[in-house]
């Protein structure tokens, strides 16, 4: 096995036990990023000499006994919204093509002082603003789409051109993307990860978080992620958690949520089943399930377009008015349309999600996770625009992948999205759990057990 291969979790363990060197890691990876990036370009910037100077600077440190955990010497990748001092930060987009950032984004700092060593920012569709991440290919198959917006991050991940990368997630854009190239993704609780320094698409739908080949990686980055920041004002001053998910599998009186209703509508039939089976693992883990109805489910995507819409127009109103003609043609588009939202709409989409939390807080209180597809399909290919279903309903594609993510950012509560396995395409299909606010460490105990017990090719067979 090449050290690209290895999960965050094997890697860390090695240096630890002094079988590998972060030079060796990191020189592996840079290697899989020169060969795979003309087919891959999962790569806004890449900064491979600061990664070989922070990688034989962390050789250096841990050979004399400073280690800073499990994290030192390991290479990242960092969505193309996060800003590191002296790095560019263009959002994928001409607007921001001269951009420098003069100071670490919290979370940038947070894996600095955790000794991470920074590959490069990944591609997003252009300010986070789509499901596909168009310029990036799926490390599966060059001809689909690596969906969106943290595409870059998540083919990184997959084709072992990162061993971990961050993503940021308004309406499904770190699950998205982590199902169709069959990564673990996480959107953490609201709040519990500061976005001080990032980009923001819509600040009551962002959300920063992790994406990585393990369950088990999971828990190493977001101990270096989560805490509060009174820069962020939507910051949690919560409790600090241990999110090691632990060795067993025995999920023994936990309550697994399996909706009847909304998750299961208008879903390929190969996703579907792959996720029901995952399901059936779970109840054989010895987890109960239990039949939940979604509510308020005719309002989940006008309620997700009605907030992000104006809040994406008001981040952008300078440079939209300015420099209109160097936004692509579907971002500018969109844009232009939250100049014309009234305010009435917008109000009533804020208090449509605070009824949508209060009914989902109800739901949970019954609840230990809700067990359900991350997307309704797999990868879709590179000019494909609709899905049409069985019965005969065509929908945009990138309706059909911010569908079933949508509801986790409306509520804020965390969502963590497995691979369960391929279609007969040989596609990743992705199940999403969803917990109480807070309940990260709920998340990653099943979907360790699941991943403990029914282990899935992580690492795309890239070009």
């Amino acid at each position: 096995m090449q050290p690209y291969e290895l999960s965050l979790t094997a890697a860390a363990a090695a240096i630890r036990a002094g079988r590998l060197s972060p030079v060796e890691l990191v020189d592996s990876v840079l290697e899989r990023v020169e060969r795979l990036e003309p087919h891959l370009n999962a790569y806004a910037t890449v900064t491979a000499e600061q990664a070989r100077h922070a990688a034989r600077k962390a050789a250096d440190d841990i050979a004399a006994g400073r280690s800073r955990g499990p994290l030192h010497g390991i290479p990242m990748g960092l969505k193309d919204l996060i800003d590191v001092v002296g790095v560019a930060t263009t959002a994928s987009s001409r607007v921001r093509a001269d951009h420098r950032a003069q100071a670490d984004s919290t979370v940038a700092a947070r894996l600095g002082a955790a000794g991470a060593v920074l590959v490069g920012k990944t591609h997003t569709h252009e300010f986070a603003y789509g499901l596909t991440t168009p310029q990036t290919r799926n490390a599966w198959d060059t001809g689909r789409v690596a969906g969106g917006s943290s595409g870059g991050s998540a083919v990184a991940v997959a084709s072992g051109t990162a061993t971990f990368a961050l993503g940021t997630d308004t309406g499904g854009s770190i699950r998205v993307p982590a199902a169709l190239n069959g990564v673990v993704g996480l959107k953490p609780t609201y709040g519990l990860v500061p976005r001080h320094g990032v980009t923001s698409l819509s600040w009551s739908l962002d959300h920063v978080g992790p994406l990585t080949r393990t369950v088990e990686d999971q828990a190493l980055v977001l101990a270096a992620l989560a805490g509060h920041d009174p820069r962020d004002p939507a910051s949690l001053d919560a409790p600090a958690q241990d999110y090691r998910p632990g060795a067993g599998q025995d999920l023994t009186g936990l309550r697994v949520g399996v909706p009847r209703n909304y998750y299961f509508e208008h879903v390929d039939t190969e996703v579907e089943a792959a996720v029901r089976q995952a399901v059936d693992r779970l109840q054989a883990l010895g987890a109960r399930l239990v039949e939940v109805e979604i509510p308020m489910t005719r309002y989940i995507q006008a309620t997700q377009w009605g907030l992000m819409v104006p809040e994406a127009t008001a981040y952008h109103e300078r440079t939209l008015r300015a420099v209109p003609e160097l936004y692509q043609v579907d971002v500018r588009t969109l844009l232009e349309a939250g100049e014309l939202m009234p305010a009435g709409d917008y109000l009533r989409a804020q208090r449509s999600r605070t009824l949508m939390r209060q009914e989902w807080a109800r739901v949970l209180a019954d609840l230990d996770v809700i067990a359900a597809p991350t997307v309704p399909a797999t990868a879709a290919k590179a000019d494909q625009e609709t899905i049409t279903w069985a019965d005969g309903t065509v929908e945009a594609v990138s309706d059909a992948y911010v569908r079933l993510s949508a509801p986790a950012n409306l509520t804020g509560v965390p969502s963590l999205s497995v691979p369960v396995g391929h279609d007969t395409a040989g596609l990743p299909i992705g199940m999403q759990l969803l917990g109480r606010p807070l309940g990260e460490n709920v998340l990653l105990r099943v979907g360790h057990a699941y991943e403990q017990s029914q282990p899935t090719r992580v690492l795309a067979p890239a070009a």
